[in-house]
């Protein structure tokens, strides 16, 4: 057989496997066993930790996720379709999933999935065995009727796994409650205009809560406003201890 013919074969193998389209995953110790951090795209990522499996805010197609395992919990922040994609569920395995949605999603879902649903709202808190979820709101300033994202009808999400505290933003700017943030060991922090914050709303945001590890996500759109390397910069050139993981959230 040719070299040609095996170059084919084996591109044609990784594009229906999905692995080259993922950056490598990234480990964390936690008091119970490793979580696993992947990037998918966008503000999309995996969490596995104690054999348990969280999507967030599945996008993107339902390749990306070949080769991870089916999700027992599906986290949606809010409505959009970078957050909320239908297409991209109903091409996953979601036989044994459950999605912690705040009300505005589940209105959503409900056709589909309506015995799936647990709703939380700013505010509540879902027990899912060993793994505690919290709301958090989510918001665009100011709070008017001109808000792409209002209070109350989206989650950001905070969960304790294994004794890490992880903070998930969801689309937000940098508002009083992310902002108020203690102890958070890993966050994951939106950045773009006009949908969240710039990198300076970001970098001061993140100054002020001091995460352990902060991983710019949901950067995509203008270049000016989403320079992850230039967020990294501003908050490394004031807090050091900080790390700042930056990752390929839209390899090919």
């Amino acid at each position: 057989m040719s070299k040609i013919v095996l170059t084919i074969i084996f591109s044609l193998l990784l594009s229906a496997i999905g692995f080259a389209q993922l950056v490598p995953a990234d480990t964390i110790k936690s008091n119970e066993g490793n979580i696993i951090i992947q990037p998918i795209t966008h503000g999309t990522l995996v969490l596995q930790w104690n054999n348990t499996t969280i999507y967030v805010d599945p996008y993107g197609g339902a390749e990306l996720f070949k080769g991870i395992a089916p999700p027992d919990l599906i986290l949606i922040t809010d409505i959009h379709g970078d957050h909320t994609n239908l297409e991209t569920l109903k091409g996953l395995d979601l036989e044994k999933a459950k999605f912690i949605v705040p009300a505005a999603v589940a209105e959503m879902l409900k056709p589909d999935y309506a015995d799936q649903l647990e709703i939380i709202n700013n505010g509540e808190m879902s027990v899912q065995g060993d793994i505690f979820i919290n709301a958090i709101p989510m918001y665009n300033l100011p709070e008017d009727e001109t808000s792409r994202h209002p209070k109350g009808r989206g989650n950001g999400y905070f969960l304790n796994l294994g004794g890490k505290a992880i903070y998930i933003s969801g689309d937000t700017e940098d508002i009083k409650e992310m902002r108020g943030l203690k102890d958070i060991d890993i966050a994951f922090v939106c950045m773009n205009l006009p949908y969240t914050m710039d990198i300076n709303q970001a970098a001061d945001a993140v100054l002020e809560f001091k995460p352990k590890v902060v991983y710019p996500y949901h950067y995509r759109g203008k270049p000016d406003m989403s320079d992850t390397e230039a967020f990294k910069k501003l908050v490394n050139s004031e807090n050091t201890e900080i790390e700042v993981r930056l990752r390929d959230w839209y390899k090919k």
